[in-house]
């Protein structure tokens, strides 16, 4: 497995657990977790194709990612304690991912004639 494929399968595998904690967990909008944690949902789906190094997957799921992105930034910028450090690890996970699926995706494309 290449470089950049392990850092896009680790980063994804990890900001997965990281929306799942941050919402259940480290800290939630509501006591007890909250109904955000179903954004996490959406980054299971490239999850298998990520995994198998499918070059398509990569490329349509660095997309995704900037979503991820956008929302880490704005909650470390509005946010104070352990949720502006859960969006700080947001946005480092989504641009390794994206840096790592786009390198990915160079590394993989077809030869030009």
């Amino acid at each position: 497995m290449s470089a950049t494929r392990l850092a896009a399968a680790a980063s994804l595998v990890a900001l997965i657990v990281l929306c799942l904690a941050w919402e259940l967990w480290l800290a939630p909008l509501r006591p007890g977790g909250s109904l955000m944690a179903l954004k996490a949902l959406p980054l299971v789906l490239p999850l298998q194709g990520v995994l198998r190094g499918r070059r398509y997957t990569y490329q349509w799921s660095s997309m995704l990612l900037l979503g991820y992105f956008t929302e880490g930034v704005v909650r470390a910028w509005s946010e104070r304690g352990a949720s502006q450090l859960a969006a700080v690890g947001e946005i480092a996970l989504s641009v390794i991912f994206v840096a790592a699926a786009v390198g990915y995706a160079r590394l993989t494309r077809p030869a030009r004639r």
